[in-house]
């Protein structure tokens, strides 16, 4: 008989204060490409893609900012209620990447309309997941995983 192991599992504040940090990078994203600082929005832009990409590939549980939340926030915090698998977060960030990567792809034919229409697309997201707790990626996760597109591995009903 083996012993039991850990629940695998990542404390669900840690993804809602990440969001907020990428809400409040989107909102200058918007801000700089309005303003017509292009080329700092795209570099902006593409910071939060590589941030997305590191999080997809090492997991949302390695995420920067959630490691930030980890070791400074979460010690002054009672201990979460429950634990969240952190499968459909990460696919989140997967979600968070393809639409950082098509508006800076698309900034090239045009230009900062592309980067105020796919960051105003990742605020609304990151905004829900840190205001309301209602993760837009984990949604289209569990909803794949229901019909058979995705694995059924760590999809839990939500």
């Amino acid at each position: 008989m083996t012993a039991p192991s850990t629940p695998r599992g990542i404390d669900p504040r840690g993804p809602r204060f990440t969001a907020g940090v990428t809400a409040i990078l989107f909102l200058v994203v918007i801000a700089l490409a309005l303003l017509g600082f292009d080329t700092a929005a795209l570099v902006l832009a593409i910071y939060n893609a590589a941030v997305f990409l590191w999080s997809a590939v090492a997991g949302v549980a390695r995420h920067p900012y959630g490691l930030f939340f980890k070791a400074v926030i979460r010690p002054r915090l009672k201990p979460p209620l429950e634990l969240e698998d952190p499968t459909p977060p990460t696919f989140a960030q997967g979600v968070g990447l393809f639409v950082t990567v098509i508006g800076i792809v698309l900034f090239v034919p045009f230009g900062s309309i592309a980067l105020i229409v796919a960051g105003a697309a990742a605020f609304l997201a990151a905004f829900l997941n840190s205001v309301f707790a209602y993760c837009l990626g984990c949604q289209i996760y569990l909803l794949l995983a229901r019909v058979g597109v995705l694995g059924r591995k760590g999809a839990a009903t939500a």
